[in-house]
């Protein structure tokens, strides 16, 4: 098993010392993911291109697998261009290379132009020139296709020949871009878990920054732990080579202060003001110089460029917003292919502040005048109350979970409720032979009304986290519920 990753552009055109960082870094990051699939797996290479493989022998179903899993995590780590799938096979002659490469290629071809490029390290009784000669003259007259077109080809037949391997490309994946996250500064997103916020946050991971999350809670558990779920999802896919925290702002008592002591029409930019201040507090104390919002020009009131420029005014921090110029449409595509969507089709919303006239033209001396009212004591409260969490702890310390009893070989009667994320359960679903197993995403299951109370279920995910939390709220709402760990 062996995957060849291609590098980030960006990181190719980089000065040699840099370059040789931000590989070493990438390598790094791959270790972090990829060892927990199996500590095996080796991770190499140096300067154009880093090697994943492993020469341990696995049965056919586990080596799918393991594969599937490891492509998943490559093609969602910062810093990789493409994946190419290489398979391997022991060549003495020439006559053997053009053999391999005629059994793998022939249907690739067929009506198809093409043209063959081959790269050689090691001693052999033949140069590169006469592998492609060879190689495609064979092909050529052994499949179905077009002809050879050395420019422009529709197919172009990649061979590599190290020693006396010979890998051919199995298949090509497109990965994130960007840069490896470590090598960046870090940044703290203001995350509220809809569309815009969870996207800025996924374009900030993307480039290789590491994205610590900051929520203001405006008032209800329900959107705590929904903020909380779709934030650890982000760093699990994205971002899980590096631990980041999740901080917690108390901003109930804030939103009423502003409601009592500030203007209607200027509530919503005194609270963005406000949110900016306790969060450049934070981006301090955790030494990111930069803040991140997911705000776009003229989406709603308070997002005009008058608005924006007084809001940014409240602090001299860098306040970065990746989704300026995009429109509602293109977030929510990028919400969908990055799987955020789910959580913010169901994210529970709280309103801080409701203006029946809010202004789009905000005079800074009118803004600073409210906010003379304003007893920033509150804002210094909510602060000081803060909760500060790694993300990978998130669901361990606020839920007290012993009384949900966690089970590893379920009776026939029970019924396996597997709520991990789509995209998880299309890569490895759950399969049962004596046993119901329904898919019911966490993030839906607060919604879904189908269960029996007679009936015991029981919850499963891949590391037993999100099914601990959501037991112990199907158990307070009267089910019959355990934890499925196998």
């Amino acid at each position: 098993m062996k995957f060849v990753i291609k590098l980030f552009p960006e990181i190719i055109i980089k000065s040699k010392p840099v370059r040789k960082r931000l590989i070493s870094q990438l390598k790094k990051n791959l270790n972090r993911t990829l060892t927990p699939l199996c500590e095996d797996i080796i991770i190499s290479g140096s300067w154009d291109f880093v090697e994943v493989r492993l020469d341990k022998l696995l049965d056919d179903e586990s080596k799918k697998n393991l594969e599937l899993q490891i492509l998943e995590r490559l093609k969602h780590t910062p810093g990789i261009d493409f994946i190419l799938k290489v398979k391997t096979h022991q060549f003495e002659s020439l006559e053997d290379i053009a053999e391999v490469t005629i059994r793998e290629y022939t249907d690739v071809v067929k009506d198809k132009t093409f043209c063959v490029r081959a790269k050689r390290t090691g001693r052999h009784a033949f140069n590169s020139t006469q592998v492609e000669q060879k190689v495609g003259g064979a092909l050529l007259h052994n499949s179905e296709a077009k002809g050879v077109q050395l420019k422009e080809p529709e197919i172009t037949v990649q061979l590599e020949i190290k020693q006396d391997k010979l890998y051919t490309i199995e298949s090509r994946t497109q990965g994130l871009g960007g840069f490896p996250i470590g090598q960046q500064e870090s940044c703290v997103s203001l995350i509220s878990g809809g569309y815009d916020s969870s996207v800025a946050s996924y374009l900030m991971m993307k480039r290789g920054i590491r994205t610590h999350f900051c929520f203001f809670n405006l008032g209800g558990i329900a959107h705590e732990v929904g903020v909380k779920q779709v934030s650890h999802y982000l760093w699990e896919k994205y971002a899980s080579s590096h631990r980041i925290l999740f901080i917690t702002i108390p901003f109930e008592e804030v939103v009423s202060e502003i409601l009592t002591k500030v203007h209607h029409s200027q509530m919503g930019v005194v609270l963005k003001r406000m949110m900016l201040r306790a969060a450049e507090k934070v981006a301090i104390e955790f030494n990111a110089p930069s803040l991140v919002t997911g705000e776009c020009v003229g989406q709603v009131s308070s997002q005009t460029m008058t608005n924006l420029s007084v809001i940014d005014k409240a602090t001299d921090f860098l306040t970065l917003r990746p989704l300026i110029t995009m429109d509602k449409q293109e977030i929510i595509a990028l919400s969908r292919q990055t799987g955020t969507e789910e959580f913010a089709k169901v994210m529970p919303e709280y309103c801080g502040v409701i203006s029946d006239k809010p202004t789009t033209k905000a005079k800074l001396d009118k803004i600073e005048d409210e906010e003379s009212n304003f007893d920033f004591e509150v804002l210094e409260q909510a602060f000081t109350n803060r909760k500060v969490e790694n993300i990978d702890e998130l669901f361990s310390s606020d839920h007290n979970i012993e009384q949900i009893e966690i089970v590893t070989l379920p009776s026939s009667e029970d019924v396996i409720i597997d709520i991990r994320h789509p995209q998880e359960l299309a890569i490895a679903p759950l399969e049962l032979t004596k046993n119901e197993v329904i898919a019911v995403p966490f993030f839906k299951l607060h919604a879904y009304d189908n269960l029996d109370k007679n009936k015991t279920y029981l919850l499963y995910c891949d590391k037993g986290v999100m099914s601990q939390l959501q037991a112990e709220e199907l158990h307070s709402r009267g089910y019959q519920v355990k934890v499925y760990q196998p």
